[in-house]
């Protein structure tokens, strides 16, 4: 299980709610209002800047219809591959799989 490889480049879900939204016609400043959210809010998740929360992502999927668990996936693999090019988090990761190897 250490090889959680993908064989692809991560997809933050706020690059497929971005297009969403641009393919509706949709503003980012009448979304945020709809959804109660500051414009930066909502736009640091469209640019990739901020994760998505399961409060953001059935906040939209009840504005656009787009189910949140799906989303909360994408959200979940892009941070397991991030995390996967982390090089201190590998090296403590070996670290730890060596020493639960003598257990």
């Amino acid at each position: 299980m250490s090889n959680l490889g993908y064989g692809f480049t991560p997809t933050h879900p706020g690059e497929v709610l971005k297009d969403e939204i641009e393919y509706r016609g949709i503003s980012q400043t009448h979304l945020a209002k709809q959804m109660g959210m500051s414009y930066k809010v909502l736009n640091d998740i469209l640019n990739e800047r901020r994760p998505l929360t399961t409060s953001t992502a059935m906040m939209f999927e009840a504005a656009l219809n787009v189910p949140a668990d799906s989303l909360m996936r994408l959200q979940l693999k892009y941070n397991m591959q991030v995390a996967q090019r982390d090089s201190k988090l590998n090296q403590r990761l070996a670290n730890i799989r060596k020493h639960a190897a003598m257990f």
